[in-house]
């Protein structure tokens, strides 16, 4: 029988020179759902949960309704519904349903007026209580949350909403729309249940994030996945970055001295799940030798299946030819890079929020010299004109920051052959 998630794995360099010291060494992981999973698919429960408050006035309400009309198309009668307005109120302006009526769902879409505070709280728990009714191990539940505004004093509520999602299985995708919201607060919401958060810079593109949610949240066939790296003898695990679908730490688990396990959650199909595993090898004699088995463990509640596994070995050349030593993965090396970048963008951010004026702007212009090597001019343009904000005035623009904190998370789905 196929398996139902294909694994693979590649190094950054397949043979190493003989050295007196630990040598750093890249494992790209890449697990994907397998060909045979493109006809399974699992009914949604899903709740839009939608700022309404006054600054969403004039074009914002109005993409929003468009987008949230294009999800309703996008559903079935076999999907459920529910939606969710807030300001400084919470407004149910469809309770959860199955989608057999588009055309009233739409209707009372259509309904929804700007006006009013933020309190993102209020929304967030009656979306809860509203995928309570359709919860099961039969469906995806997911809460697409949209704001652009900061919310009312109920970070921490907002916050604790967000671990409850996680803890029912529900997964909080956030967007930010426009310079005004919080994206410390975004990312915590949807980082505590197995989520992410993103930037929407123009109400014309609140279409196409909705767009590119749903369809996400469609292809998910893939529950509860977990990655173990089983390490030999001299091996040391340093960091576990996830590249795909976005850049990420995701930091690790020890189950023992050897053995260490990495959450992933979700894996859809048509998109790998990919992840760079730096791992610091002690020296060897010139040989072969078995430094790693990579195993991921999955559900497919589409086909009942739960528990599953597939591993592989992580096979390591020594050698004593300089020619063997010099050679390496074009491939891996420039997704390296990549996180280079993105990591150098996330300490330059946190320099400027502790004051370190130098120190951001140093990295901003580092991370601009990277950027621009990868052909990302405009992402290197964003971040020399940030360091330059922070030279001239002491702080970056909300709109900047916002920027390089979310696009850089996606160098990665842009690789250039």
């Amino acid at each position: 029988m196929a398996k139902d998630v294909v694994l693979t794995c590649r190094l950054n360099k397949a043979h190493l020179p003989v050295l007196n010291t630990q040598q750093l060494v890249y494992v790209l992981v890449d697990a994907a759902p397998s060909a045979a999973m493109a006809q399974v698919k699992m009914p949604l429960n899903l709740s839009l949960v939608l700022d309404k408050s006054g600054s969403m006035q004039g074009k914002k309400i109005a993409h929003l309704r468009d987008a949230a009309k294009l999800v309703v198309d996008r559903l079935g009668a076999q999907d459920t519904i529910s939606i969710v307005a807030f300001s400084d109120k919470k407004y149910v302006i469809a309770p959860s349903q199955p989608v057999t009526d588009p055309t009233e769902l739409k209707r009372q879409i259509d309904r929804i007026r700007d006006g009013g505070g933020t309190a993102i709280s209020g929304g967030m728990r009656q979306g809860l209580v509203e995928l309570a009714k359709s919860l099961g191990p039969d469906r995806i539940s997911r809460m697409l949350l949209l704001t652009d505004g900061q919310t009312f004093g109920d970070e921490g509520e907002c916050k604790k909403l967000g671990k409850q999602a996680g803890d029912q299985g529900i997964v909080v995708s956030a967007l930010g729309l426009g310079d005004d919201w919080n994206e410390d607060l975004l990312d915590d919401v949807a980082g505590a249940s197995g989520g992410s958060a993103d930037f929407i810079d123009s109400p014309d593109k609140i279409l196409g994030f909705f767009q590119r949610a749903v369809q996400s949240m469609q292809d998910t066939v893939i529950q509860n996945a977990e990655l173990v790296v089983r390490l030999a003898s001299g091996v040391t695990p340093r960091q576990v970055w996830q590249v795909l679908p976005m850049i990420s730490n995701l930091g690790y688990r020890p189950l023992s001295d050897r053995d260490v396990q990495v959450s992933l959650g979700e894996i859809e199909k048509g998109q790998p799940r990919s992840l760079l595993v730096e791992l610091l090898i002690s020296p060897r004699p010139a040989g072969q030798y078995r430094v790693a088995q990579v195993e991921i463990g999955y559900d497919v509640p589409g086909l009942k299946l739960s528990g599953e596994k597939v591993k592989t070995d992580l096979l390591l050349d020594f050698t004593a030819d300089p020619a063997h030593a010099r050679q390496y993965d074009a491939e891996v090396m420039n997704i390296v890079e990549k996180v280079t970048a993105f990591k150098l963008q996330t300490r330059a951010l946190e320099d400027a929020k502790m004051g370190d004026v130098a120190g951001a702007s140093q990295k901003l212009r580092a991370a601009a010299t990277r950027l621009l090597e990868m052909g990302e001019q405009d992402l290197a343009q964003a971040a020399l004109s940030e360091a330059e904000n922070l030279e001239k005035s002491g702080q970056m623009s909300a709109y900047g920051t916002k920027k390089l904190r979310y696009e850089t998370r996606k160098l990665t789905q842009r690789l250039k052959p």
